[in-house]
């Protein structure tokens, strides 16, 4: 993640984890994982997967931009004492890592992509045992384990199709953008709340993408044709609204608030339910049933945040890495 550098005075780990951050997380990874069904309509119907990538930011922009300014409470100079972070977090994990994920699955198997890109916890464990001297504990390493075993039975890859390198390469660009959101989102003392920081990230995230649009880079292909779901078909905007509202503004605040509640290691591996959240959407939007492996799977996942989170506890095996000061992580554009 080389978008992170120099020190200053933000914490990566909070010391009070708390339910609440825990349900947090979990209404994020929720979120985040309806957006799939929900694209699925809109490619099918004809929209090229950058202009479903910019009409989930946008309308997601348009719809935090003004609570975020309230909550912003006319300190235009805390926004702009951050703009590196605010930038590194549009450009990098919002715009860059939805648009590297969708390139990814249009060169690998969905599961491989998600796969890959669900490596993010471990880079974020990497990151923060390199950086901040945060080595994982017992209880953390045994949940990450579990998490990850859990990972390989919901995605359930068995007879994968022969692996594409620029799709590798799209999959782990959309993994250092997903650590560098856990990351991101977990930074404390820079006065910024979660809705102006996740506002000010959407707002940077669509402007990215309507320049790359503009100048050709990213093809921008709509149409008026109907989604259709379960056998249901809505027009265009529903599924357009559903993806910025809710996978996108919904899920982008709550999942800053579970990371400063969280901290980074655990917001990661919390959002690993989004990968169950997203069978069970596809399983009602488009009829795609879970397999009993990937049920199984999923359980595991869950013991796998469980055993985590009793990691991240104060006086647990993990609290010597989360309890103390992780230094500071500011941007670097």
């Amino acid at each position: 993640m080389t978008v992170l550098s120099n020190d200053a005075p933000a914490v990566l780990e909070p010391a009070r984890p708390g339910s609440a951050g825990l349900l947090l997380g979990l209404l994020s990874a929720a979120s985040f994982g309806l957006s799939g069904a929900l694209a699925r309509g809109l490619l099918e119907a004809g929209w090229s997967t950058g202009a479903a990538v910019t009409a989930r930011v946008v309308v997601a922009a348009l719809v935090l931009t003004g609570p975020a300014v309230v909550a912003l409470r006319g300190r235009w100079g805390l926004l702009a004492g951050n703009a590196g972070l605010v930038s590194a977090y549009g450009v990098v994990a919002v715009a860059g890592c939805q648009y590297a994920f969708f390139n990814a699955v249009a060169h690998l198997q969905v599961g491989v992509a998600i796969l890959i890109e669900y490596t993010a916890p471990v880079a974020v464990v990497t990151w923060l045992w390199l950086r901040y001297g945060h080595r994982p504990g017992p209880l953390t390493a045994a949940g990450g384990v579990l998490a990850a075993a859990g990972l390989l039975l919901v995605l359930d890859l068995r007879g994968a199709a022969d692996v594409s390198v620029v799709g590798v390469c799209w999959a782990l660009a959309a993994m250092l953008g997903a650590a560098t959101y856990f990351v991101l989102s977990a930074q404390r003392g820079n006065g910024l709340p979660p809705l102006v920081l996740a506002a000010g990230g959407l707002v940077v995230g669509s402007l990215a993408l309507i320049g790359a649009g503009a100048a050709g880079l990213v093809p921008m292909t709509v149409t008026s044709t109907p989604a259709v779901y379960a056998a249901a078909s809505v027009p265009w905007w529903v599924p357009v609204a559903g993806l910025g509202t809710v996978t996108a503004a919904l899920a982008y605040t709550s999942g800053i608030a579970a990371g400063r509640r969280l901290g980074s290691r655990l917001a990661s591996f919390v959002a690993l339910s989004e990968v169950v959240a997203a069978l069970l959407w596809a399983w009602l939007l488009v009829g795609e049933l879970p397999r009993p492996v990937q049920v199984l799977g999923g359980a595991l996942i869950l013991a796998g945040v469980v055993v985590v989170k009793l990691g991240e506890r104060p006086g647990g095996a993990g609290a010597g890495a989360s309890g103390q000061s992780a230094g500071a992580a500011a941007c670097s554009t």
